[in-house]
């Protein structure tokens, strides 16, 4: 087989755009010509304002110091994980809670609904076995609840962002239970209640 049998075959094939039989092969309107690189401004008509945005894209992204990240990337509470802390984190749980009124119980009158997005508050309970009260060191910030005692660290990221002024705190010596109650912050809490 020589190279002039291949061209034919090829030609066999694959036949040249002149010589299809079918008319749905060839497009008839200019608008049937077009394709995805034709839509939007072609490159030769430019918009005065692009030059004014690729100089703003270039300030933005100017390193004006050598850290790594914004303080806006690193979770507040961060910097009080120590993985090399030989305390043991102690048991917790998250319960949410929701002021319900008679009307919401029984007429069904209000928007109050099972789901954590109609709770107000959320309870964090903390077993200590073996603590007292005085040894026990409790911070709380908006998104952070960091708990402290000579046997146990626990450092938890909040679900929700929490109002840390208006919180509050008690310690059953009895059950050795730390109870923090803090009132949620959310974003669209005014149309759930």
């Amino acid at each position: 087989m020589d190279f002039g049998d291949i061209n034919k075959l090829a030609n066999i094939l694959k036949p040249k755009e002149d010589d299809s039989d079918c008319e749905d092969d060839q497009p008839t309107t200019e608008s049937a010509k077009l394709g995805p690189g034709s839509i939007g401004q072609s490159k030769s008509q430019s918009n005065p304002d692009d030059k004014k945005i690729k100089e703003l894209s270039k300030l933005m992204k100017q390193d004006t110091g050598k850290d790594i990240w914004d303080e806006e990337t690193i979770p507040e509470g961060s910097q009080l994980d120590d993985i090399n802390d030989p305390r043991s984190q102690p048991e917790y749980t998250i319960v949410y809670k929701q002021a319900v009124t008679s009307e919401d119980m029984f007429l069904g009158m209000g928007n109050k609904t099972p789901a954590t997005s109609s709770c107000e508050d959320m309870v964090v309970k903390v077993s200590l076995p073996d603590v007292k009260s005085a040894e026990l060191n409790l911070d709380v910030t908006d998104t952070y609840l960091d708990v402290r005692t000579l046997k146990y660290k626990l450092g938890l990221h909040l679900p929700h962002a929490v109002d840390s002024k208006n919180g509050k705190a008690s310690f059953d010596g009895d059950k050795c239970t730390l109870t923090v109650a803090l009132r949620m912050k959310r974003e669209y809490d005014f149309m759930n209640f």
